[in-house]
């Protein structure tokens, strides 16, 4: 597949994008969870420290975080939504 015709494929209106983002950030917040609360225990109570005592837990939910959320993922839902759209425009015809 040619880089014009896939572009193509995935391109979609600014609101529409901005959307899948936000679906994108919600679903990796839901799965790392865990990291979050375990961050948030670590954090509790402190305030400049805790950029070197929280490192860790800083950077284990900043991993899982990136599983989630990266342009890999944005462009597969990019690709789902439009085969979702395709759908319904030729079920209308």
């Amino acid at each position: 597949m040619g880089y014009v015709q896939e572009a193509r494929e995935n391109h979609v209106k600014k609101k529409v994008e901005e959307a899948l983002r936000s679906k994108m950030k919600q679903k990796a917040l839901k799965e790392c969870e865990h990291y979050t609360s375990i961050y948030a225990q670590c954090a509790a109570g402190r305030t400049l420290s805790v950029v070197w005592q929280c490192r860790k837990q800083a950077e284990e939910l900043n991993n899982c975080l990136h599983l989630y959320t990266n342009d890999a993922v944005l462009e597969e839902m990019k690709r789902e939504y439009m085969h979702q759209e395709d759908g319904k425009s030729t079920a209308k015809v």
